[in-house]
């Protein structure tokens, strides 16, 4: 398998938004936290990488975000990830890494954008260690065709 992967951004969605502005008092310590997942779409080979950034005071969040970045694979690619039985899907951990980065980075702007005016645009999604998020390759069953 090559060290490059081919791949391309085909799309972005926004899975969810929400500012609780009764859950916010100015002056507060507030919480940070981000979950991820992932999915894939194996007839189209793309993956998507689900991003879900939050802030928090006293465990209650007040600013709610869930993105996720679907990325194509190029066949090649995807073949490579492929165990020789065709029944599992493995994407090994530096491309995870590299695909949640450009994620987190497109929360970021997005976050941006949905709080732009508001006082809840101070909130800015900081650096993130992915190595602290993705430990392993993200492995997939394969369905299969039909």
């Amino acid at each position: 398998m090559s060290d490059k992967i081919g791949f391309s951004l085909k799309k972005v969605t926004t899975e969810q938004f929400a500012i609780i502005e009764s859950a916010f008092s100015d002056g507060e310590d507030v919480q940070f936290s981000v979950n991820s997942k992932y999915g894939i779409n194996e007839k189209d080979k793309m993956v998507a990488v689900f991003v879900s950034p939050a802030f928090y005071q006293n465990k209650t969040p007040f600013l709610v975000l869930e993105i996720a970045c679907h990325f194509k694979i190029v066949e090649e690619a995807w073949n490579d990830f492929m165990n020789k039985d065709k029944t599992k899907i493995t994407l090994p951990v530096g491309f995870i890494r590299h695909l949640i980065m450009l994620t987190i980075g497109t929360a970021r702007g997005v976050l941006h954008s949905k709080t732009e005016n508001t006082t809840f645009n101070d909130f800015l999604l900081p650096t993130i260690n992915v190595t602290d998020i993705v430990k392993a390759g993200v492995a997939f069953d394969l369905k299969g065709e039909s």
